[in-house]
């Protein structure tokens, strides 16, 4: 992503909640849902989603996050950019893969082409989850009670045959990372959240 000169992006850490333009952010309710969105227009909430796509330079698309996945996806080609909040029930519903359906269909994008990043969230070391939860990803990772959403998101992704070097994982965790990062498991309702954001820039 580092060689696109058109593109702007990066993850947000407890130091860096105000780092992108504020006059070019564009935000969700979210929801915890799998609903995507297009970013089409002026900056400010665009609806009640958890992921959005969009070629429309000058926006900073922009999501949340204090343990859940924060992934950010650009289509090199068509230029295009997505910014996807997956926490575990998102995650479930496949809202990454239903993010990039929604490239190919709206932009004529190929999976093929894609590049991700997955950014900081909670990692298997500290994501332990109930038994109901646990059933919803069995699939992909059998019956541990360790929830790695990173690795099933990364999964989905590769499912869609994007190439696994283009899906590049951040690999921290943010209940361990104390210092650098909100998390919403280690600090309750009292955790702030971190930006992410993905934006094509103004010519």
């Amino acid at each position: 992503m580092a060689a696109l000169p058109w593109l702007e992006h990066g993850f947000g850490t407890r130091h860096s909640e105000a780092w992108t333009p504020g006059e070019s952010l564009v935000r969700l309710k979210q929801i915890h849902s799998d609903v995507v969105v297009t970013a089409d227009g002026e900056p400010g909430c665009i609806g009640a989603a958890d992921g959005m796509i969009s070629t429309h330079a000058g926006l900073m698309l922009t999501i949340r996050t204090a343990d859940c996945v924060p992934v950010l996806v650009v289509d090199p080609v068509r230029r295009a950019v997505a910014a996807v909040h997956a926490g575990w029930r998102g995650t479930a519903a496949m809202i990454v893969p239903k993010a990039v359906a929604r490239m190919v269909v709206q932009f004529g994008t190929s999976p093929l082409d894609l590049m991700v990043a997955i950014g900081p969230s909670i990692r298997s070391c500290c994501y332990e989850v109930g038994a109901e939860v646990a059933a919803k990803f069995t699939r992909w990772t059998g019956t541990s009670a360790w929830l790695d959403l990173v690795a099933v998101n990364a999964a989905q992704l590769e499912a869609l045959r994007i190439p696994q070097d283009q899906i590049h994982r951040i690999g921290l965790c943010t209940k361990c990372g104390e210092g650098e990062f909100h998390s919403f498991r280690r600090d309750g309702v009292e955790a702030g959240r971190m930006d992410s954001s993905i934006g094509i820039r103004s010519l």
